[in-house]
């Protein structure tokens, strides 16, 4: 039968109106001026159709979400002094190999007395312009020290100096990750068997089997 295909188009039309009357009805007209509303309509229960108020109102993006990278650092209110703000890079240099449009750039650090590398960056650049989100640097990092931002609002009047953002510029604390994705900063975090460092972790384990080797020697010799 002929119009078929335009009567479905129409019911299903008719069908998202009328669930956004009634919607409109059940929340006494509220649904877009109320807090409380606004995440039910995020969520798999909301009706019909609507407008998010955008900048007043924000969508919450998924854990998973990703966009421009930045740098994890220790807290800079850490236990310990000299690990405070410490970069998490070693300036190993994967992320930029396999970054796709090369929109990574690292100068690797030197010890001022010897001129020897030393594993963390100097400076790091990415170009934000270029950047297409993809998040294979995050997913290559052996020591999880590039992770994917949710800041999207990144807008600027400036396409130059302004997008290639600096090693301070994408630095930001550990409990920032941990704030944004907490399920998967704790999959990480049991992987390597720890919330530090893979670093840290290891120099810690070395220090407790030292301590328990010298234990050990001790009570021997009682």
């Amino acid at each position: 039968m002929y119009g078929q295909g335009i009567l479905r188009g129409l019911k299903v039309t008719f069908q998202h109106i009328f669930e956004s009357y009634m919607d409109d009805i059940r929340w006494n007209f509220r649904r877009y001026r109320s807090p409380e509303a606004f995440p039910e309509r995020q969520g798999v229960a909301a009706r019909g159709v609507f407008t998010v108020q955008y900048p007043e109102e924000k969508l919450a993006v998924p854990e998973r979400f990703r966009f421009i990278p930045f740098l994890v650092v220790d807290n800079y209110d850490h236990p310990d002094e000299e690990r405070r703000g410490h970069d998490w890079c070693t300036s190993c240099g994967i992320c930029a190999k396999v970054c796709p449009p090369q929109c990574i750039w690292i100068v690797r650090g030197t010890n001022p007395e010897t001129g020897r590398p030393v594993p963390e960056p100097e400076e790091f650049y990415i170009d934000i312009d270029i950047c297409m989100n993809c998040g294979l640097c995050a997913e290559f990092c052996p020591f999880d020290a590039i992770k994917m931002d949710h800041d999207y609002e990144l807008s600027s009047y400036d396409r130059t100096s302004a997008h290639i953002y600096n090693k301070q510029q994408l630095s930001k604390e550990f409990r920032y990750w941990q704030s944004i994705a907490p399920t998967t900063a704790e999959e990480e975090a049991n992987a390597r068997g720890g919330w530090e460092h893979k670093d840290v972790l290891k120099q810690q384990a070395k220090e407790a089997k030292a301590r328990a080797k010298a234990e050990q020697a001790a009570s021997d010799t009682d």
